[in-house]
């Protein structure tokens, strides 16, 4: 299994991380609509690099940039989310970086809402240690009805 090291998000990072968010297949599986490059600088300056309330990490595998693990508070509520370049899907990055994050950050509990056919993402974070919270529907971005997210928590 790859070592994986984690360190704190830089904008030298965004490029990677831009191309990663682009694959259609990973947003058909987050219900994520790829942003324009543009916007995903601004959103990632302001609201990412530029906010002391949100923990961004990138996760390096190698040395190479494999994706990214953030938490934020949601209504007073702290979530976690991550996006990994496809290369880098099926390999146990994923469940080491998580695992790694949340021995770091401090909350609990903490939460995150993958959507329920992101069946990879789902078994990652059991892995990890959160158990299902109940679900909730959410619009598809891609304007084809709603989806199911399932809500899971670590205490």
């Amino acid at each position: 299994m790859a070592e994986i090291q984690l360190r704190d998000t830089v904008a030298d990072d965004l490029e990677t991380l831009f191309e990663y968010e682009q694959d259609p297949e990973a947003g058909q599986l987050a219900n994520f609509r790829p942003r324009p490059h543009d916007r995903f600088m601004t959103h990632w300056n302001t609201k990412i690099l530029g906010n002391d309330e949100v923990v961004s990490r990138t996760v390096l595998v190698d040395g190479e940039i494999a994706g990214n693990i953030g938490c934020w508070d949601v209504d007073g509520e702290r979530f976690i989310g991550y996006w990994f370049g496809r290369k880098f899907w099926g390999r146990g990055i994923g469940t080491q970086a998580v695992r790694a994050f949340v021995d770091e950050v401090p909350w609990r509990p903490l939460f995150a809402d993958p959507s329920v056919h992101n069946v990879g993402s789902v078994r990652l974070l059991e892995k990890c240690g959160f158990k299902p919270d109940g679900s909730t529907m959410e619009s598809s971005v891609f304007g084809d009805g709603e989806v199911e997210h399932v809500m899971l928590k670590l205490d």
